[in-house]
């Protein structure tokens, strides 16, 4: 079975979480391509030699998910030579047999346009900086709840605004706004969205996770 879902959206919106739930929920495949922009970041040197010579030993570092690296993950984004030396790996491992969640900026309108489920997920920017905020410790952060919005805006910004694949929904993609939500309640409305599209192509089969 090949079937994808692509789901697309700022930093701190859910998408993650909500990613790697519906990938154990339905035995799917999981691919946090931000990751992969990461790992190029935070390597240094040439950014499009890290890209094509990127390891699993560069997806394993365990500072991928810090906001240093979401802000360097940003900054190699914009170059299109980085994309390209990416793209083929993410769009294999889109279509790859028994089905893959991919969640990142660009995936339902670049690297896999063709996927049968596309969810946008987002939140207000304070919400989301508010988020990043608690993860980083809260009152007890380095950084203050005002800089890490200043921060989250920036990167809203570049990636909005970059030549190459910015972030946007795809046409045919359903808005899940997760502000008022709890992340439980994102993750069930989410699975029910896959689940009636797998349903709609056929594709349920004993062993798969229904209601």
């Amino acid at each position: 079975m090949i079937f994808t879902v692509a789901i697309d959206g700022p930093a701190a919106a859910g998408k993650g979480t909500i990613s790697r739930a519906v990938a154990e929920r339905f035995g799917f495949a999981h691919l946090d391509t931000g990751a992969l922009y990461r790992a190029v970041g935070v390597k240094g040197g040439d950014p499009v030699a890290a890209a094509r010579g990127l390891s699993a030993a560069d997806l394993a570092r365990d500072d991928l998910r810090s906001l240093e690296a979401g802000q360097a993950a940003s900054r190699v984004a914009v170059i299109p030579e980085v994309r390209a030396a990416l793209l083929a790996f993410q769009r294999d491992f889109a279509r790859r047999e028994g089905g893959a969640v991919l969640d990142g900026r660009d995936i339902g309108t670049v690297i896999c346009p063709e996927a049968e489920v596309k969810l946008f997920v987002t939140a207000s920017a304070e919400v989301r900086a508010r988020r990043r905020w608690l993860e980083l410790g809260g009152e007890r952060a380095e950084k203050s709840l005002a800089s890490v919005l200043a921060e989250v805006e920036e990167r809203d910004r570049r990636d909005r605004d970059r030549s190459e694949a910015p972030l946007r929904p795809a046409a045919d993609a359903i808005l899940l706004d997760t502000g008022a939500l709890t992340a439980k309640a994102a993750i069930e409305e989410a699975g029910r969205l896959v689940l009636v599209a797998l349903r709609a192509a056929g594709h349920m089969r004993d062993g798969m996770a229904g209601d």
